[in-house]
């Protein structure tokens, strides 16, 4: 496995200055933002390190080569599904650029979410899910490139409730998208903490879905007991849980891995740091990732 970290904590740095930055953390791959230039409509959106409208792979690659780091793939989260119809296509036209961009690039993983309307059931999206991921896997499948959708509920604001702005939230839904699409090329970008809010048991997939997983994000998450008990699971999940950084909330890292070795996964593992303790300033940011190296390598030496 080689230990990365996503580079939306790092929104303006270049991507020069992020690769060094891995480098001189010692982090071997780094997960690249990709989003249409632009102000940001949430956080951690909106940050571009590549645009894949304009680029140089050659020099993209030089630098890469230079820094001894490797892109374990390029990241775009927006909502697919959208019902705004502008908005899901706009999302769809750039995903496919970035498949393309990838291709270029030599990257093997694009990762996304499958997006929902979250006003609708799982049932009622699923005809226009299917509709929009058959052609962009079909294109992937045509590029060598493998699509990672991560599992993250996008349940948090207002406009989020009460489905969320992702249907790839749990085992049962991904059994019906790998049944609906069964290709090689589809695939989970697996982060283990959104299964930890949810009071699920986040090392539960891994025997099953292992051989799904083309990318892991590495983000821990910490459960206010008091705040949960009091207000339940059916509250805005922000008013009771925290993003935090590995080591520091409910996941056991320790068991994590050793199923995740087990079950045959060797692929990247990538830090999303969104610990708002270190949010203040890129010096803090930077510390961040500096623990979260030290923590992880206990389970990733470096090869």
């Amino acid at each position: 496995m080689k230990l990365g970290f996503v580079t939306a904590i790092l929104p303006e740095q270049t991507l020069e200055s992020v690769v060094k930055t891995a480098s001189t953390l010692g982090y071997d791959c780094i997960e690249v933002m990709c989003w249409p230039p632009g102000k940001a409509e949430r956080r951690y959106a909106g940050v571009t390190h590549i645009d894949v409208t304009s680029f140089d792979a050659a020099l993209i690659q030089d630098l890469l080569d230079q820094h001894h780091v490797s892109i374990s793939g390029l990241g775009y989260y927006p909502n697919l599904l959208s019902a705004d119809e502008a908005e899901g296509k706009a999302a769809f036209e750039h995903l496919k650029k970035i498949i393309h961009a990838a291709a270029k690039l030599k990257v093997g993983v694009v990762n996304t979410f499958a997006g929902r309307n979250p006003k609708l059931s799982v049932d009622e999206n699923w005809p226009k899910f299917l509709k929009v991921f058959k052609p962009l896997i079909k294109l992937a499948e045509d590029k060598g490139i493998k699509i990672g959708i991560e599992n993250c509920p996008m349940l948090f604001t207002k406009d989020e409730w009460p489905g969320g702005k992702n249907l790839a939230i749990s085992p049962a839904i991904w059994r019906r998208m790998f049944d609906a699409i069964p290709s090689e090329n589809f695939g989970l970008n697996y982060d283990p903490s959104h299964l930890a809010w949810m009071q699920m048991d986040p090392i539960h997939p891994i025997f099953e879905f292992a051989s799904r997983f083309v990318h892991v994000h590495a983000k821990d998450i910490r459960l206010d007991r008091f705040k949960f008990n009091e207000l339940g699971p059916l509250a805005h999940p922000n008013e009771y849980h925290h993003p935090k950084l590995p080591g520091m909330g409910e996941i056991e890292w320790g068991k994590f891995f050793s199923v995740l070795g087990d079950a045959g996964y060797r692929g990247p593992v990538c830090v999303e740091v969104e610990d708002r303790v270190y949010e203040g300033s890129l010096e803090r940011r930077k510390l961040a990732l500096t623990q979260c190296h030290t923590y992880l390598r206990n389970f990733m030496p470096k090869m």
